[in-house]
């Protein structure tokens, strides 16, 4: 160790290949987390390069799941929150009712019951029309899948800017948690989220071009199988891996 022989200055690097080694690795590290760590943690892929490597949906599922977690976190302690309040306000209610009931004065002599008037019967709702009725039954696409404990799942319909498609789905067995999101070209969009809900239904307005639909999760102890329909304005429906 003593006797090694100590590099001279000609054999150490330069300040400029030190400086030109940094901005390489500096670049290439740039590169890596544009291209690789963003579209595989974020699911933010402004390149592209991210989807042709199947990252970028990974990275929107951990990142689906991550704003779930969160979501389920905020709504507990806020659950707590509404426990304790209600505790607290029931207690000074039973107060307040015990020390009415002693200052109350003696009741008043019952007085005769004014006569009961019955409301009217209400109108029979009007039968569901034929042209509904084809329209319901008209879906392009229906899957069926099983969700076990804790299990979820992403589907996306591939859509234009302003394109408008249709859904209705079920879950047999229990509830699910979803989130109805878009994304496509660097961009990202979140339409409406839900906990322990059975169904769902309505129209999907694409914001912007790219992939546009659901990521159901089950948080209950049993399988439950969702049920997916759906008709209108895309060119594909595809169920992320």
């Amino acid at each position: 160790m003593y006797n090694s022989p100590v590099p001279t200055t000609a054999e150490l690097p330069s300040s400029r290949q030190l400086l030109r080694s940094t901005v390489i690795a500096a670049v290439a590290a740039a590169v890596l987390l544009v291209t690789v760590v963003f579209p595989a943690e974020y699911g933010k892929d402004w390149t592209g390069v991210g989807r042709l490597l199947g990252l970028t949906e990974m990275g929107e599922i951990k990142t689906a799941l991550a704003r779930e977690a969160a979501e389920e976190a905020a709504a507990a302690a806020q659950q707590r929150e509404d426990d304790h309040a209600q505790q607290h306000a029931s207690g000074q209610a039973h107060g307040h009712d015990s020390a009415a009931a002693e200052s109350a004065p003696a009741p008043a002599p019952s007085q005769p019951a004014p006569p009961l008037v019955m409301p009217a019967a209400p109108a029979p709702a009007a039968a569901p029309s034929a042209a509904s009725a084809s329209a319901v039954s008209a879906w392009r696409d229906e899957l069926s899948l099983v969700l076990k404990p804790g299990e979820g799942t992403e589907i996306k319909l591939v859509m234009r800017e302003g394109e408008k498609a249709y859904f209705a789905w079920t879950v047999q067995g229990g509830v699910v948690n979803y989130d109805t999101h878009g994304d496509g070209g660097g961009r990202s969009i979140s339409y409406v989220k839900g906990r322990g809900v059975p169904s769902d239904e309505g129209e999907l307005v694409a914001a912007f071009t790219g992939n546009h639909g659901w990521f159901w999760r089950n948080r209950g102890k049993q399988d439950v199988t969702l049920v997916l329909r759906t008709r209108g304005d895309y060119s594909q429906l595809k169920r992320a891996k």
